[in-house]
């Protein structure tokens, strides 16, 4: 009888979630997003995905959850089953469009939102689209060998450029599966606050030496300071807002947070202009153009268990047992308490 379980089945019975008083989607939309989280329930050797409608009555007592205020807490240890081109964990969503009408494909133009410069703009269901949120990380984690740029540190929203085998095949420049906007948090071991900022991935191809992250500081440092941010930084727990707004082809960027002043940004995601109006000539000059994308948001735990070289992989501590890492500090944990997906709006 166990064949006959789907994969779906089979993730909800064991995360219990015959009660659904607690369930994510009572407090937030949920209609158009996914969820990956750090577990292989499964055992098909990759991280576990909840569809859009098995998501409305999900809930998993460790990684996805809402507290005792009716917040939405996501946490993901540094060592655990992930996805299949990544040593990183992450408990995120996903954005998807289609909502539960499943005869669209994940990665179709209904699926997925283009900006206007797109070739094929027209035949998108979605041009741009806003992500809000507001949200206090908790916890990332302390511990790792080699204290490289992403040690320390969370991804808490993103844009997601498609990975796309066919565009990569035609030699256009596009469907890597790059990022044009990550939201990280990082916080180092001995520091009294963390700093918040933001990467623009340049879109280039996978072995192009010049494909790096650019990163611009919000509240703090960037990711390579090691100094104490202090008073000028986000402390754990400490609640901050963002919006993420892809209106025509420009990204606005705001965050805000009660006791500091507002820090915004745009940047032209179709050309190689940086977000403070220089040239990249080492960037795509087309940018993002000729890709689809979507949103995602979450706690993406860029402590790396993976020890080698590259500035990814920082060693970081981590068992594999969910109760040892808890104990010893070697996960994520960031909780939402505000996350709406919408169309663009104008500026």
């Amino acid at each position: 009888m166990i064949k006959a379980v789907t994969k779906i089945s089979l993730i909800l019975l064991f995360a219990g979630c015959a009660s659904t008083s607690n369930n994510p989607a009572n407090k937030f939309d949920l209609s158009h997003w996914k969820i990956t989280i750090p577990l292989d329930q499964d055992n098909d050797g990759k991280a576990d995905t909840i569809d859009t409608r098995a998501l409305q009555h999900y809930q998993h007592p460790d990684y996805f959850y809402l507290d005792q205020f009716g917040h939405l807490v996501f946490t993901s240890p540094n060592k655990a089953v992930t996805t299949q081109t990544s040593s990183n964990t992450r408990s995120e969503l996903r954005q998807m469009i289609r909502g539960l009408d499943t005869s669209i494909d994940t990665k179709s133009y209904g699926n997925n939102f283009a900006l206007s410069a797109h070739p094929d703009a027209k035949y998108f269901d979605q041009l741009g689209g806003k992500l809000s949120a507001s949200l206090k990380v908790n916890h990332v984690a302390k511990n790792a060998k080699h204290p490289k740029k992403p040690a320390y540190s969370v991804v808490v929203g993103q844009i997601h450029a498609g990975k796309d085998k066919a565009l990569i095949a035609e030699g256009n420049g596009f469907g890597w599966g790059n990022e044009p906007i990550k939201i990280y948090y990082k916080k180092w071991p001995n520091h009294q606050s963390g700093s918040v900022f933001w990467t623009y991935e340049r879109n280039l191809a996978k072995d192009n030496p010049d494909r790096t992250d650019i990163a611009y500081p919000v509240w703090g440092n960037t990711w390579e300071n090691a100094e104490d941010p202090k008073a000028k930084g986000i402390k754990l727990n400490e609640e901050f807002s963002y919006e993420i707004n892809v209106f025509n082809s420009v990204m606005h960027l705001t965050f805000t947070q009660k006791n500091k002043k507002a820090v915004t940004y745009q940047i032209d995601l179709s050309n190689n202009i940086d977000a403070y109006g220089n040239i990249d000539n080492k960037d795509n000059p087309n940018g993002y153009t000729g890709d689809w994308h979507y949103f995602k948001a979450g706690a993406y735990n860029q402590c790396s268990t993976k020890d080698a070289d590259g500035i990814w992989y920082a060693g970081c501590s981590g068992t594999g047992d969910w109760q040892t890492d808890k104990a010893n500090g070697d996960y994520t944990r960031v909780t939402f308490t505000h996350l709406t997906l919408s169309q663009a709006t104008q500026p």
